[in-house]
């Protein structure tokens, strides 16, 4: 590979969202120079790479195109063309996450098959073809249904509580998972370069949104017995071994009500639970992600204090130009650390920004993070 601080070196980044921008801000750092494609002429990235290209990551020829000059590529969204990404890795072009993890991350049929056939703990599941076949495996209790493909931020996910919500079944390829009685979910960002180092952050709690099905607020460290610990975050680490992955790999997990920790979905690359590490932790999930692909040794990922994140989503009623009330009150807190996205429009729900707090335990943080959520909203002009 070419050294990275060479002049010409360029790191290629399918996505040009707010991963991507905040993986440039680290870069940035590091004096790397990214270059980023995405479909949108606003996209956050736009501003601060050191080049875009304005171009659907999904089709092949656009693909090709962007990265058959690139040293190494690497995305921020699972759902781009893998073809062009196994034939640029044919011709020489460095992709981590290699283009097999994307395939097999973007089916989710095929993550539940991996786990079951390599003993890693999950929820038992069914894989189905249609609306039809969903509804004959509907069990009494409660099911859920997710899409093998195309989902993303908690579309393509539901729940069939009873047989009424079974008019509701997609019809088309998914996978039917029993319920899980959930004490906790949890997440845990592990990485891996290619000398096969790993290290994984500390596991985080997460709560979710339930009317737009999002991460809403988390804190790390996680709630949970230090044996808990020590298995989620060697589960993780085990994982990204027997896949052989070299990049960053989010990994959600259910802590069940009889105490079993269960893996949910995977993400191979900086995920909506590692927004916290960059305040919070000696690295970043970002500078870890740029040490995994680019075979740099890998960073010190414990914590320098507790932290709890919270999304800054759209409010509900309000769509346009994007304004952020109570920013500067937001600001005057101590320990209180807000990042926007450049996303020029706000709609409802849509991820605008994040806010980061750091504190001496739980309680401390959750108080910080009651005071910002009275004071700072998402609204349009």
């Amino acid at each position: 590979m070419k050294a990275v601080y060479d002049k010409d070196f360029k790191l290629g980044v399918l996505g040009g969202g707010q991963l991507g921008r905040m993986l440039i801000q680290q870069a940035i750092n590091w004096d790397i120079s990214v270059y980023c494609l995405d479909p949108s002429a606003d996209a956050p990235c736009k501003e601060i790479a050191n080049g875009f290209t304005q171009g659907d990551f999904n089709d092949y020829d656009t693909v090709m195109s962007f990265g058959k000059d690139k040293d190494v590529l690497t995305i921020e969204i699972e759902h781009v063309n893998t073809k062009a990404l196994h034939e640029l890795e044919d011709e020489g072009v460095l992709v981590y996450p290699q283009a097999k993890i994307i395939d097999l991350v973007k089916d989710k049929g095929a993550q539940k098959s991996f786990y079951k056939e390599h003993g890693f703990p999950s929820s038992d599941f069914v894989l189905v073809e249609n609306k039809s076949e969903a509804i004959r495996h509907f069990k009494k209790g409660g099911v859920v249904q997710k899409l093998r493909s195309g989902g993303y931020d908690g579309r393509g996910v539901q729940v069939l509580r009873n047989e009424a919500s079974l008019n509701e079944a997609f019809d088309a390829p998914s996978l039917i998972e029993d319920l899980v009685d959930i004490e906790k979910e949890l997440s845990v960002i592990v990485a891996r370069n290619k000398k096969g180092e790993v290290k994984s952050f500390p596991v985080v709690d997460m709560e979710f949104n339930a009317e737009a099905n999002l991460v809403e607020f988390l804190y790390a460290p996680a709630s949970i017995s230090l044996a808990l610990e020590k298995e989620a975050r060697e589960l993780a680490e085990r994982l990204i071994t027997e896949l052989g992955m070299v990049g960053l790999l989010a990994v959600e997990l259910f802590l069940d009500k009889k105490g079993n920790i269960l893996i949910n979905e995977i993400a191979p690359r900086p995920h909506n639970s590692g927004h916290h590490t960059i305040e919070g932790n000696y690295s970043s999930q970002y500078a870890q992600h740029l040490r995994s692909i680019l075979s740099m040794h890998l960073g010190d990922t414990e914590t320098i204090k507790a932290a709890a994140m919270l999304n800054l989503l759209g409010e509900k009623g309000y769509e346009g130009p994007v304004f952020y009330e109570g920013l500067d009150q937001a600001l005057e807190k101590q320990g209180v650390f807000v990042h926007l996205y450049g996303k020029k429009m706000t709609k409802p729900y849509r991820k605008m920004g994040h806010v980061t707090v750091l504190g001496e335990g739980l309680e401390e943080l959750r108080s910080k993070i009651d005071e910002v959520k009275k004071v700072l909203k998402v609204k349009s002009k």
